[in-house]
C-alpha cells in the first residue's frame, strides 16, 4: 500500500515538473528571443544557430535512447522539403519581426492566425463556415487586434511590414503543410528532426538573398578576433537551450496531462508572456495596448472552447500534423502555437 502511495506522490512530482517546466519555457521563448536579437542582430544565423541545436539535440538524445524519432531518408527529405520551407519562412518571419517590433505585437499578430485559418479552410478546403460562437471569438480577436494596432506607439511600416508576411507563412503552414504532413507518417520528434534539419541546410540560401553573410563578416572584420562578447554568447545558447527544452516539455506534457488542461496551461502561458515582458524591460506597449492584446488573448480563449468543446464540430476543430498511438502522440491536434515556438529551436514559436 504505502509502495502504490510512493508511485503515486512520484508520478505527481513528474507530471507537476512537465507542466512547470513547458509553462516556463513558453512563457519565456518570446522574450528570450527578443533578447537574442537584441543582442545578435543577425536573424538568418541566428535561426540557424537554433536548427542546429534542436537537430544536434534530437539525433543524440535518440542515440542515448531518450526518445525516438523516425532515421533520416532522402526519399522522406524529398518529400518533407515544401513543409521545412515554409515553416522556414515563418520562423525567419517571425524573428525579424522581433527584430523591428515588440513581443507584444508578436503575440498580436499570432493570435490572428485563427481568424485567418477559419477563413482559408472556409474558402480552400470546403469547410463549413464556423459556428456562431466561434465567430464571436474571431471578432473578439480581431477587434483587440485593431485597437492594439490602432494605439500602437512603436508603429512602422518595416515592422507591420514582417508582421503581415509573419502572418501569411504561419497561416499557409497551419492550412496546407500540416495536412502534408500528416500524410508522411512522421512521428513527432522524427517532424522535429526533419524541420529543423532541412531548415538548417536551407539557411545557407537566404543569408545571401538577405546580404546578411556580408553584415557577419563585416562585423568579423571589425571585431578584430575579439569574437566571444560574453553576453551575446549568453543570450544566443539561453534561445537555442530554450528552443529545444521545449520541444522536450510541450511533448511531454501532452502526454502528462489531458489536452484541455495542456490547452489552458498554454493560456495562461500567454498571460505569464505579457507579465514577464512588462516587468523586465521598456520594449512593451501602452496600457491600453495591454488592454486590447488582454481582449485578443480572451478572445483566443473562446476560439480555443468552441472548437473544442463537446458540441464542436469535428470540421472547425484545428489541423492536425501527425496522428500516431497515444504513446507517440497523445495529442489530438499536434502543431498549433507552441509547435510554432518549439520548432523555433520556437521555437517562436512558437
Amino acid at each position: 500500500m504505502s509502495s502504490i502511495r510512493f508511485d503515486s506522490t512520484k508520478q505527481h512530482y513528474t507530471t507537476s515538473g512537465l507542466v512547470v517546466g513547458y509553462a516556463l519555457c513558453s512563457s519565456l521563448l518570446a522574450v528570450i528571443n527578443k533578447f537574442a536579437i537584441t543582442k545578435f542582430n543577425y536573424p538568418g544565423l541566428l535561426t540557424a544557430l537554433q536548427y542546429l541545436t534542436s537537430a544536434l539535440g534530437v539525433w543524440v538524445l535518440g542515440k542515448f535512447g531518450f526518445l525516438h524519432h523516425d532515421p533520416f531518408t532522402f526519399d522522406t527529405a524529398k518529400k518533407f522539403l515544401p513543409a521545412a520551407f515554409v515553416f522556414y519562412l515563418a520562423i525567419f518571419t517571425n524573428t525579424n519581426l522581433l527584430r523591428h517590433a515588440n513581443v507584444d505585437t508578436f503575440i498580436v499578430f499570432r493570435s490572428l492566425t485563427p481568424l485567418l485559418v477559419a477563413l482559408a479552410d472556409t474558402a480552400f478546403r470546403r469547410q463549413p463556415c464556423p459556428s456562431r460562437f466561434t465567430f464571436l471569438s474571431l471578432v473578439i480577436i480581431l477587434g483587440g487586434a485593431v485597437g492594439y494596432v490602432a494605439t500602437d506607439s512603436g508603429f512602422t511600416l518595416t515592422a507591420y511590414s514582417w508582421a503581415f508576411a509573419y502572418l501569411v507563412t504561419i497561416t499557409t503552414e497551419m492550412v496546407y503543410i500540416k495536412h502534408m504532413v500528416t500524410n508522411l507518417g512522421l512521428n513527432t520528434w522524427g517532424f522535429v528532426l526533419y524541420n529543423n534539419l532541412l531548415s538548417l541546410i536551407i539557411s545557407p540560401f537566404f543569408w545571401f538573398l538577405t546580404g546578411e553573410y556580408g553584415e557577419v563578416f563585416a562585423a568579423l572584420v571589425a571585431s578584430a578576433g575579439s569574437w566571444f562578447v560574453p553576453d551575446v554568447f549568453f543570450a544566443v545558447a539561453l534561445s537555442c537551450v530554450f528552443g529545444l527544452l521545449i520541444s522536450f516539455f510541450g511533448f511531454a506534457a501532452r502526454k502528462a496531462i489531458s489536452a484541455t488542461a495542456f490547452t489552458v496551461t498554454g493560456v495562461v502561458n500567454k498571460f505569464l508572456t505579457v507579465v514577464i515582458n512588462v516587468l523586465i524591460w521598456d520594449k512593451h506597449a501602452s496600457p491600453f495596448g495591454l488592454i486590447c492584446l488582454l481582449v485578443t488573448i480572451a478572445g483566443g480563449v473562446l476560439y480555443q472552447q468552441s472548437v473544442t468543446g463537446p458540441g464542436a464540430a469535428p470540421a472547425q476543430r484545428e489541423p492536425t500534423v501527425s496522428k500516431q498511438n497515444d504513446t507517440e502522440n497523445p495529442s489530438d491536434d499536434f502543431g498549433g502555437e507552441d509547435q510554432g515556438k518549439s520548432l523555433l529551436g520556437k521555437h517562436a514559436s512558437a
